[in-house]
């Protein structure tokens, strides 16, 4: 959809893995309709993760006893986050959609073990579950509405033609990414009734 900004956050350390390829089909496919595509790849840009006294740029509020949450807050509001932060936040303010991911997320990801071992029968339990803190308990709650997620399934044992399959699935899927429903983001989505 031209003209539609579209942030990808990227998580892989190695470039040639199967997540690079799936981002550099979604970059492509992307661009491809007009839209504006940012990466952050947050191992190139050696991202720190964790929520430390570093993310203020500014004078602590309490120097002597350090609660992130209120030291967050109140940089946030003197404009005394770090410049990383600040860039991330508003690449992800300016995005129509975001792929990590009111917006629209969307996340895609890879797992180690086939798919029958994540149904609610299945030895790691159904994905949904792993899926209801992250898509629901950060995203949802932060005000994204959440697209159903795109798993590609063990693709470190599956055959170079299953592989390219699932990049296939992915490039397909995205080329109607703008016409998707949102999930119904409840319980009962993730946890049956």
């Amino acid at each position: 959809m031209a003209g539609k900004k579209v942030l990808i956050v990227y998580a892989h350390q190695e470039p040639r893995s199967f997540n690079g390829s799936l981002k550099r089909v979604a970059v492509e496919e992307l661009n491809r309709q007009g839209c504006a595509v940012t990466v952050s790849d947050l191992y190139a840009m050696d991202f720190e993760p964790r929520a430390t006294r570093k993310d203020i740029a500014g004078v602590l509020c309490n120097p002597d006893f350090f609660r992130y949450g209120v030291e967050a807050y109140e940089a946030c509001k003197k404009r005394s986050l770090t410049s990383d932060i600040i860039d991330e936040q508003k690449k992800v303010q300016e995005a129509d959609l975001v792929i990590f991911q009111d917006k629209l997320a969307l996340l895609s990801l890879t797992t180690g073990g086939m798919a029958e071992m994540y149904t609610k029968t299945g030895v790691s339990g159904d994905f949904r579950y792993f899926l209801w803190p992250l898509q629901h308990g950060t995203l949802h709650f932060c005000g994204f509405k959440i697209l159903a997620p795109q798993i590609s399934f063990a693709p470190e044992i599956a055959s170079e033609e299953e592989r390219k399959e699932m990049v296939a699935s992915w490039a397909q899927r995205l080329k109607t990414i703008w016409k998707e429903e949102p999930i119904l983001c409840t319980p009962p989505w993730y946890f049956g009734q």
